[in-house]
């Protein structure tokens, strides 16, 4: 027996001021990116250069109030992963990038929320968050290692975590094929 769903009613297309009533709702429950909100918005307009227009100016209209600005997301976004999830620039980029951010904010922000970290030592507080133990074999190390990888530290840190662990080097060598450096796009 399969269920049917019912099919949603289409919701009429808003225009400026219920637009913009919906963006600041919108923002209100969590921090976006213009590209996010520039979406979210976008499948509320109405249909053609009318509907593109109003996306315009809600857009304009939030950023002079300060409501939305890619600059303080980027850098709150970088700090909060950085100090709560413990995770590495790789992942930060990547994700920043993922939200629709300017490669040059990225970058800028990146350069000022990770240049003066220990990479060495944000892995092993990223390890320790995680609950994750010294590995006793070679699938656990590789365990650890894909943890690691996509938690955005670099292969180099990586193996010299292991190293101080005194994991074997044929378990070492076994991750070689998956320690090649990830392609960032």
């Amino acid at each position: 027996m399969t269920f049917s769903r019912k099919p949603a009613k289409a919701r009429p297309p808003l225009g400026e001021p219920a637009l913009y009533n919906y963006a600041v709702k919108a923002l209100g429950r969590r921090m976006r990116t213009e590209a996010e909100l520039r979406r979210l918005l976008i499948s509320r307009a109405g249909p053609g250069e009318r509907g593109e227009a109003d996306v315009r100016a809600v857009v304009a209209r939030l950023k002079e109030q300060r409501f939305l600005d890619d600059t303080s997301y980027a850098e709150t976004y970088a700090r909060l992963r950085q100090e709560n999830e413990k995770f590495g620039a790789r992942r930060v980029r990547q994700d920043l990038r993922q939200k629709g951010l300017r490669s040059d904010l990225v970058e800028k922000t990146l350069a000022a929320s990770y240049g003066e970290t220990n990479e060495e030592a944000l892995a092993r507080q990223h390890l320790e968050r995680k609950r994750i133990k010294k590995p006793e074999n070679e699938k656990e190390t590789a365990r650890v290692m894909r943890r690691l990888v996509a938690a955005g530290f670099s292969t180099g840190v990586i193996y010299k975590i292991l190293r101080r662990w005194e994991v074997p080097e044929e378990s070492l060598a076994g991750l070689e094929s998956m320690g090649e450096e990830p392609r960032e796009e």
